[in-house]
């Protein structure tokens, strides 16, 4: 099981990772096809493709950006899994790096084993604080 909890945590930072490098490609291994998100007032979507799409295209006018995930709780149960992670999440802007957008929250997650290993089956994240610079 501890295997188990590994495996889901380098998915988590495989997500964050993911957006970081905008790496699309690896972005899409960190769900499952009909995967159904919940990014609060962001938006939501039923599949991996909308996600990415919708992931791809928000993050075109940020330069760099950092998605931080910690304090990892995991349950597993069988093919099945819970995980909550904190996150927390600086965006510069590209057109001027002095201005950013900081956020902090959590991500609630349930995960399913496929074969080609741990993926988000569902997403709900909760956004406890945004802060615009100025």
């Amino acid at each position: 099981m501890e295997q188990d909890r590994d495996q889901i945590r380098d998915l988590l930072v495989r997500y964050a990772t993911a957006i970081d490098t905008r790496n699309w490609t690896l972005f899409r291994t960190c769900f499952t096809e009909h995967a159904s998100t919940d990014y609060g007032r962001i938006g939501a979507w039923s599949d991996v493709d909308g996600i990415a799409r919708f992931m791809e295209a928000a993050h075109v006018d940020f330069g760099n950006t950092n998605h931080m995930l910690s304090n990892f709780v995991i349950d597993v149960d069988g093919d099945r899994a819970c995980a909550t992670s904190y996150v927390h999440v600086v965006l510069a802007y590209a057109h001027d790096p002095g201005n950013w957008v900081e956020s902090v929250g959590r991500y609630e997650d349930r995960l399913a084993r496929t074969p080609a290993g741990w993926r988000i089956a569902e997403r709900r994240t909760i956004l406890t604080r945004t802060v615009t610079s100025s």
